[in-house]
């Protein structure tokens, strides 16, 4: 969980939103993260990693773990996820007692891949139900006030509730609904990465 506006953005340079309702667009979100995978790449990076945070004994902070497990039954096809690995699923979800290991775990059994950081955050409330993406390395934590190592290369999050909601107690009031809409909206978006890998679009 991450406190985005207060925190996060004053120190990153670009930050892409996606507004989730009334109609979503997975298309834009897709061609910014297959452009970021890109230029990771072009530094000798070869497959990777998506690295789902959360927990779902908390709804508010379980974007993460439902993204996780969506992507694992869909199935990461294709050349741009042929190395592709998934950590942070309903199952075996990657939280605030366990990201230490996980991430000490991808840093030296995947070094040559680009981690994709997923979690919830809070912003402003006019950004609920809003999707961001960036280049960089993602801090949870924030929201629940905990101090955890920053994480990833590229960082996608989903805005579930306002900047008053640094109280664990209080994400567990948040609709699971609006929960689930974020995760299906960023699984549509990492799915249609896969048709632009080959055939990237000409702006």
């Amino acid at each position: 969980m991450s406190v985005f506006e207060y925190f996060s953005v004053r120190f990153r340079p670009e930050i892409f939103y996606y507004n989730t309702r009334p109609e979503y667009k997975p298309r834009a979100l897709a061609i910014k993260l297959a452009e970021m995978i890109r230029e990771e790449m072009k530094g000798g990076k070869k497959g990777i990693v998506f690295l789902c945070i959360g927990t779902d004994r908390s709804t508010g902070d379980s974007l993460g773990p439902l993204v996780g497990y969506k992507l694992l039954e869909r199935g990461l096809k294709g050349k741009a996820f042929r190395q592709a690995a998934v950590f942070g699923t309903l199952d075996r979800p990657v939280h605030a007692m366990n990201l230490e290991q996980y991430h000490a775990f991808v840093l030296k059994n995947f070094p040559d891949r680009v981690v994709v950081a997923i979690d919830a955050s809070v912003g402003n409330r006019e950004h609920v139900g809003y999707v961001t993406l960036g280049k960089g390395a993602l801090k949870p934590g924030l929201g629940v006030s905990k101090n955890l190592s920053e994480v990833g290369d590229i960082f996608i999050t989903g805005i579930v509730g306002g900047c008053t909601s640094f109280d664990p107690v209080m994400l567990q009031s948040i609709r699971l609904s609006v929960v689930m809409h974020l995760a299906d909206c960023i699984c549509e978006s990492i799915g249609l990465v896969e048709n632009l890998w080959d055939f990237p679009p000409v702006i």
